[in-house]
C-alpha cells in the first residue's frame, strides 16, 4: 500500500521539465525579439512604408523588413529618441531571466501590472522630457520626443512651465525606473560610496607604496654617490648613480674644476630655487581706438574730382573749395601717460567702493571723452555697473558718465568720462579726410569724429532715411547744418536736388537762392504738406519710369541714360501721351536725388495733423530706390510726435542729448542719450544694427554757412518747380491777394487768350510757365489756369500736382 501510495504522488518527469523549457523557449524568443528591435531601430529610413506613410514593399530599405519599418516607425513616432529603451529594457529582462534560470516559475498577476504601470511611467516621462529639451533631427517622423512626448510636454510647460515640467517628469522617470527594473537607488548610492572609497584607499596605498620604495632606494645609494650629489654654489640638481670607479673618477675631475673657477663666474645650472619678487601691478594699455566700422560703400568705380578754386566766369559746373571754411586750430595736448594711469586706478577704486571689482584693461584717450575699458571680476553682471552711472559721476565730480555694456568682439565694459578740455571738431577737417574724397554717393553726410578723433561718415542713401532728436541746445540744428553742406560739398544741382522745411522760420532759410532747391523754402505748413504730396507723386511717377525702362533703381535708371548719350542714341520718354502725330516725346535727362529736409516736423504735424505722418510714412516705405531721401529733426522726442508709424519706416536714428531715459528710448529704443555731453554729442544708430556709435558732431558756424551759400549762388540761379508748393490748394490763392492786380486773371483779362494760346501750342499747363511766359504775377496766372479748367481748356488737377491740355492746338495760317 506505501508502494502504490508513492507512485501516485511523484511528479511526471515532462512535468518537471515542461517549466524550464518554456523559459528557455521564452529568454530565446525575447532575446530575438531583442535584437529584431535593435536591427529595425538602427536601419531605420523615414521613407519606407509604415503607420504615418505608405510605400511599396519593393522601396522598403529597413533590415527588418516591412514589418520591421512598421514598428520603427510607430515607436519613432509615438515617443521619438526613447524608442531606443524598449530594446534595452528588453535585454535587460533577458538577462534577468537568464540569472533566475533555475528558479522555480511564479506568475503574478499584481507584479505584472506593477511593472507594467512603471514601464508606462518611465516611457512617457522619458519622451517629454526629450521633446522639452533636445531638438528633433530631422531623419525623425515627429519631434524629439514624438507625438506622445509633444503632446504631454507642451500640456505641462502651459501649466508649470520648462522648469516645473522638468522636474515633474524627471521625478517620473526615477520612479518608472525603480518600479521596472527593480532597482533601488539607496543600493546605488551605497554602491558609488563603496567604490569611491576603494579608489581612495587605492591611491593611497599606491602612493604610500612609491614613497616607502623611493626612500628604500635612496638608503641603498653607495657613500661615493652622495658625496657627488652635494650641492656646489647652490646646485641643487641630483646627479645620476656612479656605478664604477671611471664614472667616479670622471666625477671628482668634474668637481675639482668647478671648485677651482671663482665664485663671480659660477657654471651655468641646471635648475636654481625661485627668486620671490613683488609683482609690479599690470598698467592698462593706453592706445587708439580702432578705426569705426565703414558706413559707406568703401569700393568706388571712379572718385570725385576735388574741387578747385576757378575764377568767376568759369564757377558754374564746379564745387566749392573747402578753403572758404574756417581753418582748423592748433589742438591742445590732451592726458598724460601718467594722469591716464593715475585715472584708472581711481577709477578702479571708486567702483571698489561699490562692491564692483574691476580691471581696466585699455585708455582709449579722444578729443572730447576717454574711453576705459574694464574687466568686472566673474559673475560682476554688467547691469549692476550701468545702474552706477550717476553715482559714479557724483563719486568723480564730473557731469556725466555713460556706460557701453557691449563692446562687439570684446568681454570689456567701456566707461566713458569727459575730458576737461573739450576739443571742437571742426568741420573742415572732417572734409578734409580722404574718405569723403573718395565717396562715390552724391549725398554722403559728414557726421564728425569718432570718440578716437577718427572721421565718422554716411551715406544717405544707404540709410535711407533719418530721424534726429535732441533737446534745445544739444547741438542738432547744427547738425542738420553740416549733413547739408556736406551735400553741397559733394554733388552739383545735376546730382541732388533739395526740398527744405523750416516752420521755425530761422534755421534754413539761410540756404534761399541756392541752385539745389526744387522750391523756395517752406515756412507755410500748409505748403509743406504739398511739398511732401508733389514728393509722392513724383516718387510714383519715377517708379512708372523706372519699371517701363526695366531698371531697380535710380543708379541703374541714370547709367542706362548716360550709356545711350554716349552710344548717340539718347532714349526718349516712354510714358509720354502723344496729343497728335507731330509730337514727339521729350528725351530723358538724369533724375537727381532728392533730399527733403524737415527741420522740425512736430510743428507740420501739428498744424496740418495726420496727414503728414501718413505721408511721411509712405515716402520712407518706398521712395528708396526713386533716389527720394528723408531727413527729419526735431526738438520734441515723444511719442505723439515720433510715432511708431515713422520709427518703424525710418531705421536710422541720431540722437543728440535729451532730458530723460525714457526721450532716449523714444528715439534709440535704448538708453544713453541722457548721458551725452550736448553741443554736438551724439549717438548715431546705423540702419541693421542695435548698437549705437558715439559721434561728436562737426560744428558749422553761420558765417561758414554763409560763405558756402554765397559760393553756390555764384555757380547758378535755383530752377523752381512751382507746382511743388501749389499742389490741390493753389485754386485758394486768389484769397489771399490783396488789391494789386484787382479781378485780373478771368477771361476777361486782357491776357487770358495769349495764356490760353500759350498752353494750347505748348501742351503745358503749369502756373509757373504762364506767369513766366507772359511775366506776371502769381496769383494772376493761377486764376487763369482756374479759368481755363471751367472752360474745359484743361483738365482739373492729378494727384501730383500736374493739369493736362483738353483743347487741341491753334491752326495756324
Amino acid at each position: 500500500m506505501k508502494k502504490t501510495s508513492t507512485r501516485s504522488v511523484e511528479t511526471p518527469e515532462w512535468r518537471r521539465q515542461l517549466p524550464v523549457r518554456l523559459k528557455e523557449g521564452a529568454l530565446i524568443a525575447m532575446g530575438a525579439l531583442c535584437l529584431y528591435l535593435i536591427m529595425a531601430l538602427l536601419t531605420y529610413e523615414r521613407t519606407d512604408p509604415g503607420l504615418f506613410r505608405s510605400g511599396r514593399v519593393d522601396q522598403v530599405q529597413n533590415a527588418a523588413g516591412r514589418a520591421g519599418a512598421w514598428f520603427a516607425d510607430l515607436l519613432f513616432g509615438g515617443v521619438g529618441y526613447f524608442a531606443y529603451l524598449f530594446p534595452v529594457l528588453l535585454a535587460l529582462k533577458c538577462w534577468r531571466m537568464f540569472q533566475l534560470r533555475h528558479a522555480s516559475w511564479h506568475v503574478s498577476g499584481w507584479l505584472i501590472s506593477w511593472r507594467a504601470i512603471g514601464l508606462v511611467f518611465l516611457v512617457l516621462s522619458g519622451a517629454a522630457l526629450a521633446h522639452l529639451h533636445f531638438e528633433p533631427a530631422a531623419w525623425l517622423p515627429a519631434s524629439a520626443g514624438g507625438a506622445l512626448g509633444e503632446s504631454l510636454g507642451y500640456l505641462a510647460e502651459q501649466t508649470l512651465n520648462v522648469q516645473g515640467s522638468t522636474l515633474m517628469f524627471l521625478a517620473l522617470f526615477l520612479f518608472g525606473l525603480t518600479v521596472f527594473t527593480d532597482l533601488s537607488w539607496f543600493r546605488v548610492m551605497d554602491l558609488l560610496g563603496k567604490i569611491v572609497l576603494d579608489l581612495g584607499e587605492l591611491i593611497q596605498s599606491a602612493i604610500a607604496n612609491w614613497w616607502t620604495t623611493r626612500q628604500a632606494t635612496r638608503a641603498a645609494q653607495p657613500v661615493v654617490s652622495r658625496r657627488v650629489e652635494e650641492p656646489v654654489l647652490g646646485d641643487v640638481v641630483e646627479p645620476p648613480l656612479l656605478e664604477d670607479a671611471e664614472e667616479l673618477k670622471r666625477a671628482r675631475q668634474r668637481l675639482l674644476a668647478r671648485e677651482k673657477k671663482p665664485v663671480a663666474a659660477p657654471e651655468p645650472r641646471a635648475a636654481q630655487p625661485p627668486v620671490v619678487e613683488p609683482v609690479p601691478r599690470k598698467a592698462p594699455v593706453i592706445s587708439e581706438l580702432p578705426p569705426p566700422p565703414r558706413l559707406d560703400d568703401p569700393v568706388f568705380a571712379t572718385p570725385k574730382l576735388k574741387p578747385a578754386a576757378v575764377p568767376a566766369n568759369a564757377l558754374e559746373g564746379t564745387l566749392p573749395p573747402l578753403s572758404i571754411l574756417d581753418a582748423v586750430e592748433k589742438k591742445a595736448s590732451g592726458y598724460s601717460e601718467e594722469a591716464l594711469q593715475a585715472m584708472s586706478r581711481l577709477l578702479e577704486l571708486k567702483l571698489k567702493e561699490f562692491g564692483v571689482e574691476v580691471t581696466v584693461e585699455n585708455v582709449y584717450p579722444g578729443p572730447v571723452i576717454t574711453r576705459f575699458e574694464i574687466q568686472p571680476a566673474p559673475g560682476i553682471k554688467v547691469s549692476r555697473i550701468s545702474n552706477l552711472a550717476k553715482d559714479l559721476a557724483r563719486s568723480l565730480a564730473i557731469i556725466s558718465v555713460r556706460v557701453v555694456e557691449v563692446i562687439p568682439g570684446k568681454t570689456t565694459v567701456g566707461i566713458e568720462i569727459p575730458n576737461e578740455d573739450r576739443q571742437i571738431v571742426h568741420f573742415s577737417e572732417v572734409l578734409s579726410a580722404p574718405e569723403y574724397e573718395s565717396a562715390k554717393s552724391p549725398v554722403t553726410l559728414a557726421l564728425g569724429h569718432d570718440i578716437g578723433g577718427r572721421p565718422v561718415f554716411a551715406d544717405l542713401a544707404k540709410m535711407p532715411h533719418l530721424l534726429v532728436a535732441g533737446t534745445t541746445g544739444s547741438g542738432k540744428s547744427v547738425g542738420v547744418n553740416a549733413m547739408i553742406l556736406s551735400i553741397l560739398f559733394k554733388s552739383t544741382p545735376e546730382d541732388a536736388r533739395l526740398i527744405m522745411i523750416d516752420p521755425k522760420m530761422l534755421e534754413l532759410s539761410i540756404y534761399e537762392g541756392i541752385p539745389h532747391l526744387l522750391c523756395p523754402v517752406v515756412t507755410d505748413m500748409k505748403e509743406a504738406a504739398n511739398a511732401l504730396r508733389w514728393s509722392v507723386a513724383e516718387m510714383e511717377r519715377r517708379y512708372k519710369l523706372m519699371a517701363a525702362m526695366g531698371v531697380r533703381n535710380l543708379a541703374g535708371f541714370n547709367r542706362k541714360i548716360k550709356e545711350a548719350e554716349e552710344a548717340g542714341t539718347p532714349l526718349t520718354d516712354p510714358l509720354y501721351k502723344r496729343q497728335n502725330f507731330e509730337d514727339e516725346p521729350p528725351l530723358l535727362k538724369k533724375l537727381p536725388t532728392i533730399v527733403v529736409v524737415v527741420d522740425e516736423f512736430a510743428d507740420m504735424m501739428m498744424i496740418v495733423g495726420k496727414k503728414v505722418e501718413e505721408l511721411i510714412a509712405r515716402i520712407a516705405q518706398k521712395a528708396r530706390a526713386a533716389g527720394i531721401h528723408l531727413i527729419l529733426a526735431t526738438q520734441r522726442p515723444s511719442v505723439d510726435v515720433i510715432t511708431g508709424l515713422i520709427k518703424a519706416n525710418i531705421p536710422t536714428r541720431m540722437a543728440f542729448q535729451v532730458s530723460s531715459k525714457i526721450d532716449s528710448r523714444t528715439i534709440l529704443d535704448q538708453g544713453g542719450a541722457e548721458q551725452l555731453l550736448g553741443h554736438g554729442d551724439m549717438l548715431f544708430l546705423p540702419p541693421g544694427t542695435g548698437l549705437p556709435m558715439r559721434v561728436h558732431g562737426a560744428f558749422v558756424s553761420d558765417d561758414e554757412v554763409h560763405r558756402v551759400v554765397e559760393a553756390w549762388k555764384q555757380r547758378g540761379a535755383p530752377d523752381y518747380i512751382e507746382d511743388i508748393l501749389s499742389g490741390a490748394d493753389e485754386g485758394g490763392a486768389g484769397s489771399f491777394e490783396g488789391g494789386g492786380e484787382g479781378g485780373e486773371g478771368s477771361e476777361e483779362d486782357p491776357l487770358y487768350d495769349e495764356a490760353v494760346r500759350f498752353v494750347t501750342e505748348s501742351r503745358r499747363a503749369s502756373i509757373s510757365a504762364v506767369q513766366r511766359k507772359l511775366k506776371i504775377g502769381y496769383n494772376r496766372a493761377a486764376r487763369m489756369i482756374e479759368a481755363m479748367e471751367m472752360a474745359g481748356v484743361v483738365t482739373p488737377m492729378n494727384t501730383n500736382g500736374s493739369r493736362e491740355v483738353i483743347a487741341p492746338a491753334p491752326i495756324r495760317d
